[in-house]
């Protein structure tokens, strides 16, 4: 609920439910809103933020697939005290007596939920995607759907024509009202129509050329989302129950102008973690006034011993001696070993501190370091929790490498991938 006495109940719900496959191998272990992101977070921490730090503390997170560690994460990270409301809970996928089973898209998710949902008595219910990018306060959009009396309102984007292929594009009246609604238009006959009204444009301060796209971000008054789901056989917010309700109530465009990513794909979320290295990022978690949280470590400050670093990010923890790093994000806890080169990668950190004498009884075994040994060279990649990478390993991505699988490794949209837990023989070559 936003804050305020007088301001109406809602709930938000997090959409985190799907196998997240585009994001395969980062998502073989955990669920998708678990995928560690900028050397510290994960990716449900920027929803999640967004909601806490716009007033609204009643939040569910919705998921069935590997979802232990989120749980765990959700569970330490997000309590409130005893003296303010809020709660943040997470629904997964269950059989019940009343029915029940795998979540077969994203409005089906929530309808599965919908008992969970009439208990909280809410007036009107914020959902979100938990594979997206972003800073928003959402009080405005509430605010903008309440003076308008929309039944649902969505939060939209502007894109180039040549964009629209991945996105729903709405095409709002020139007082914003959706009136047309097209998922993903391949050719101009379907994006023609979708033109906006040149008031609405000027208005929202449009280039010539652009239209608007979904940005995944929806308001729903409660009893509109509950009618909306009676139907079984609508899957999928996008594709099914936006469409339906754009032509039998009032649906609402709310106009973005702030970064905005969707890094459910392995391209984009390299690419957008690899953005956060620059000198002005286009998003930036340092933010006073509307942080992102995450889990609270109890760790020591970083140490570079003889290293060189550039434009890189380093989480707490970590040990960097004698290694060169050029446009890296590099997690909690990792450890990269002398002579190693690492280039535009992404190294997601360990979930332990490996003491000396663990590290000296696994060398016995033939078991590398956790982290990267020495003298390996790694470009365009990136190595998940707990990688075991031995010493004078070549991993070498490049754009337009075909996708590839092996033992310890994967090739996905040319970048080079070492899974969770995995172990890199040392002089291994990919």
């Amino acid at each position: 609920m936003p804050d305020g006495s007088s301001a109406p109940r809602v709930y938000t719900i997090i959409l985190g439910g799907g196998r997240g496959e585009r994001l395969f191998p980062l998502t073989r272990d955990r669920a998708k809103p678990a995928v560690p992101l900028a050397g510290k977070y994960r990716l449900i921490d920027i929803p999640l933020s967004n909601a806490i730090n716009s007033g609204f503390r009643d939040i569910a997170v919705l998921t069935q697939f590997n979802s232990a560690s989120l749980n765990i994460h959700v569970a330490r990270t997000y309590q409130f005290d005893i003296f303010s409301s809020g709660n943040v809970e997470v629904f997964a996928a269950q059989q019940t007596a009343a029915g029940g089973g795998w979540f077969e898209g994203t409005a089906d998710a929530v309808r599965k939920h919908m008992l969970q949902l009439i208990g909280k008595h809410p007036a009107h219910v914020l959902v979100l995607s938990g594979d997206h990018l972003y800073r928003m306060d959402y009080r405005p959009m509430l605010k903008r759907h309440l003076d308008s009396g929309a039944d649902v309102t969505v939060s939209v984007i502007p894109v180039g024509r040549s964009e629209c292929r991945e996105f729903g594009i709405l095409s709002p009246d020139a007082e914003g009202r959706i009136r047309a609604f097209c998922e993903k238009p391949a050719t101009d006959a379907e994006l023609d129509p979708l033109a906006l009204p040149e008031s609405l444009r000027g208005a929202w301060g449009l280039a010539p050329g652009q239209f608007v796209a979904s940005m995944g971000v929806y308001i729903f008054r409660f009893e509109t989302l509950r009618q909306a789901l009676r139907d079984r056989t609508k899957l999928d917010f996008g594709k099914h129950i936006l469409p339906a309700l754009i032509a039998s109530h009032k649906v609402v465009a709310h106009p973005f102008r702030g970064y905005w990513r969707d890094i459910g794909t392995i391209a984009s979320f390299y690419e957008a973690n690899l953005a956060l290295t620059e000198e002005n990022p286009a998003f930036r978690f340092a933010l006073p006034d509307a942080p992102v949280y995450t889990r609270t470590r109890f760790l020591p400050s970083t140490k570079i011993l003889d290293a060189k670093v550039s434009h890189s990010i380093l989480g707490d923890g970590c040990l960097v001696f004698g290694a060169e790093l050029d446009h890296c994000v590099v997690g909690v806890r990792a450890r990269i070993q002398k002579g190693a080169r690492l280039k535009e990668t992404i190294v997601m950190g360990i979930d332990f501190h490996e003491e000396d004498d663990v590290r000296a009884a696994n060398r016995e075994r033939g078991i590398p370091d956790a982290g990267v040994g020495p003298d390996c060279v790694i470009e365009r990649a990136i190595l998940d929790k707990n990688a075991r990478i031995g010493a004078g390993c070549r991993l070498i991505g490049a754009p337009g490498r075909p996708d590839a699988d092996g033992d310890d490794w994967f090739v996905r949209d040319g970048i080079v991938i070492v899974p969770k837990d995995a172990v890199v023989a040392p002089g291994t070559v990919v």
